[in-house]
């Protein structure tokens, strides 16, 4: 076991039901908020929009709203919000949503104070590269849902649709400031929705458990998160209004926001962002799903990480675990649990004949991560990994 790590996360996290009610209290970045949200309807329907207000009005904060964040974010959505932060003189940015509102909210943060175009500064495929000049805006984050983690962490993924490429963006500097992670404001996702956020989390922390870089601590919160995901997460699923669900998730969900700092996660998420880069209607977390068992079953085939399919196997629930298929049995029992079993590449329009062009694209968007498998895959190998998937 790997007894090194680096860990700082400057994130002061307020995690339980009701802690919204205390963000009018905190010590806030600034006087203006800029509030993303997305171009849905949920936050004002389920009022957390109006809560979330009333909270900053109490702490004396002006706010501009900015409802443009769509599913998979854009580079010009990710300029506009920049724009309206500057002309609005708005100090920091609140974050209200998902993780595709919390992803956008770390670009916006960067370039509402910095010159040039997003990908200028993006790593990878065509981006240019260039290191930030100056920090971004402060982040407070409130999260509606629980998948990505995102609320505490530097990183975001972004759509250049130009390009046909979903790359992450960051830095350590757009860490938020203060995470608010509410399990009362998750009740209305929808069943499917909740089924694709957590799971997302879920691979989050079994790609930490397979790769590389796994650690004595990253080890330790990503098994403690798998069983609780597992557990909690086919209750959520069947019942919106089950919080004591929706809590254990929503752990497991925050705590993949300190394991991704800890130790990467594999190629499966790069694989996903290129699926969802060329097919843009794939929730991220139903892509994942999809490539899910093809993934496992590859470096079950090499027997990369059998110890860490068996101790992955045993937290999600089967405690007398000694073979590493183990997991992926478990991995599949958790997606009939949830409904989303007969999830289909084919039904988002995905063609079989496009494998290598998506092996290809995973490798250009986020080759970084492939250094994190736990052996060696290479484009063909991951070409394969799509057919075997493909339904």
């Amino acid at each position: 076991m790997n007894l090194t790590f680096d860990f700082n996360n400057p994130t002061r996290i307020l995690f339980g039901c009701g802690t919204l009610d205390l963000l009018g209290k905190q010590d806030l970045p600034g006087k203006k908020a800029l509030v993303l949200l997305s171009n849905g309807k949920s936050a004002r329907v389920s009022g957390a929009l109006d809560r979330t207000l009333a909270q900053l009005a109490q702490a004396g904060v002006e706010t501009v709203l900015f409802d443009k964040v769509m599913e998979n974010p854009v580079r010009e959505m990710v300029m506009e919000g920049a724009a309206a932060a500057r002309d609005n003189g708005c100090d920091f940015l609140l974050a209200l949503g998902g993780g595709a509102v919390l992803d956008s909210s770390v670009a916006i943060a960067a370039m509402a104070t910095n010159e040039g175009d997003l990908w200028d500064y993006v790593v990878g495929g065509t981006g240019k590269g260039k290191t930030l000049p100056n920090p971004g805006l402060p982040i407070v984050t409130v999260t509606l849902t629980a998948g990505t983690g995102s609320e505490v962490n530097c990183w975001g993924v972004i759509s250049n649709r130009q390009t046909q490429e979903k790359i992450g963006f960051g830095a350590p500097r757009l860490t938020p400031v203060l995470a608010i992670v509410d399990p009362e404001l998750m009740r209305t996702v929808p069943p499917r929705y909740t089924a694709y956020q957590g799971f997302d989390a879920l691979f989050h922390h079994t790609e930490v458990m397979m790769s590389r870089g796994v650690n004595v601590l990253s080890e330790a919160i990503a098994l403690s998160s798998i069983e609780h995901i597992t557990a909690y997460l086919p209750r959520a699923v069947a019942n919106g209004q089950d919080l004591e669900a929706r809590e254990h998730v929503a752990y497991g969900s925050t705590m993949a926001g300190i394991t991704m700092q800890l130790t990467s996660t594999t190629a499966q998420h790069s694989m996903e962002h290129s699926l969802s880069a060329y097919h843009y209607n794939i929730p991220h977390g139903a892509g994942l799903i999809m490539i899910s068992e093809a993934f496992a079953r590859f470096f079950l085939e090499k027997h990369a990480c059998d110890d860490q399919f068996v101790k992955m196997a045993r937290a999600m629930g089967r405690k007398d675990a000694v073979r590493p298929e183990e997991f992926v049995t478990a991995l599949l029992d958790l997606q009939k649990a949830c409904g989303v079993q007969d999830l289909k590449m084919s039904d988002y329009g995905v063609s079989v004949d496009e494998c290598m062009t998506l092996a290809k694209g995973a490798r250009s968007m986020q080759g970084g991560l492939f250094a994190a498998n736990p052996c060696e895959m290479t484009d063909e190998d991951c070409a394969e990994v799509f057919r075997r998937a493909y339904r």
